[in-house]
């Protein structure tokens, strides 16, 4: 892999989640209710903004790496667009549970917590059964080697992200 795209990708998901900590710590000093709802709007646009650039940053570290044939590429690319959008829909679930989790901080209850964990994990659980139902959908266009070598960085690149979540996320029992 690039190491120039690959810190960048760092860089990108320390920018997302650095976005999510300040709300967070926004939220514990209870601000305005109009301020909040404007830092609220300039937050969501933010978080959307730097997703799109990831995902196309992600597009673009994999067409650098993939080896594909025209042909591969011309069925691979529209099943690759079909996976991500998928794959954002459940990206949409976390990054709720990662707002629910900052306006939560500070006041978390035990049920709060669980929760919110369980929630988690039931995204990993997701994107881990997109992953198993797209293998054989870009096996019918590409090699088994380029399906197994797509999901290769395809998991690279989210464990960099998921990295620089949990570095940038402070652990629940930090709050008291």
């Amino acid at each position: 892999m690039n190491k120039k795209i690959a810190i960048l990708i760092i860089l990108a998901g320390a920018c997302l989640t650095c976005g999510a900590k300040a709300h967070a710590q926004a939220n514990t000093s209870k601000p305005a209710a109009a301020s909040a709802s404007d830092s609220q709007k300039a937050t969501d646009q933010d978080i959307a903004l730097l997703r799109q650039d990831i995902g196309s940053k992600k597009k673009q570290l994999i067409a650098a790496n993939l080896k594909l044939t025209d042909t591969e590429a011309t069925k691979f690319w529209p099943v690759y667009d079909q996976y991500s959008a998928e794959l954002a829909k459940i990206g949409d679930q976390k990054v709720a549970l990662i707002k629910e989790y900052a306006s939560q901080w500070g006041t978390m209850t035990d049920d709060q917590a669980l929760s919110l964990i369980k929630r988690s994990l039931g995204v990993d659980e997701q994107i881990a059964q997109l992953r198993i139902k797209y293998v054989p959908i870009f096996n019918k266009v590409v090699s088994g080697k380029t399906v197994a070598t797509f999901f290769q960085y395809d998991r690279r690149f989210q464990a960099l992200i998921d990295i620089q979540l949990a570095a940038q996320i402070p652990v629940v029992q930090d709050q008291q």
